[in-house]
């Protein structure tokens, strides 16, 4: 099993790797994979909290819900009224995007606009997610 700070360090590596992953999509204009692509940011941002607190043989739960991860991290409490609603925007962009049934609403709601607002919240939560490290 990796050390610990090496867990912690695979975690941020792929936030961040996601993080410009959706400014990709963004260019291209695949506005649902923006969404997708930041809620993935936030979702290992937080494991990477969870892996530097768990046991040397323990990995980071297998689950997808941010506010869910950000309990079992202990950083719903610290985080802010703005910060928890950032958070419940983000999670029904995850599996939801996937599904027929919700895609295309969902795909209806990520204007070039909107998606710009969500990679710049998605900076702004993964640098305070750093910072909580």
């Amino acid at each position: 099993m990796l050390a610990v700070n090496k867990r912690v360090e695979y975690w941020l590596d792929l936030a961040d790797y996601d993080i410009e992953t959706a400014k990709v999509m963004l260019r291209g204009r695949r506005y649902l994979y923006v969404g997708f692509m930041c809620h993935q940011t936030i979702e290992k941002a937080i494991k990477a909290i969870i892996a530097r607190d768990c046991g040397k043989d323990e990995i980071p739960p297998k689950i997808h819900d941010l506010s869910k991860l950000a309990i079992r991290a202990k950083l719903m409490d610290a985080m802010s009224d703005g910060q928890q609603d950032f958070i419940e925007e983000l999670n029904p962009l995850n599996i939801e995007a996937r599904y027929p049934e919700y895609k295309e609403q969902i795909a209806k709601t990520l204007t070039l606009k909107k998606c710009k607002e969500i990679i710049a919240g998605t900076e702004e939560l993964l640098c305070w997610i750093k910072e909580q490290l």
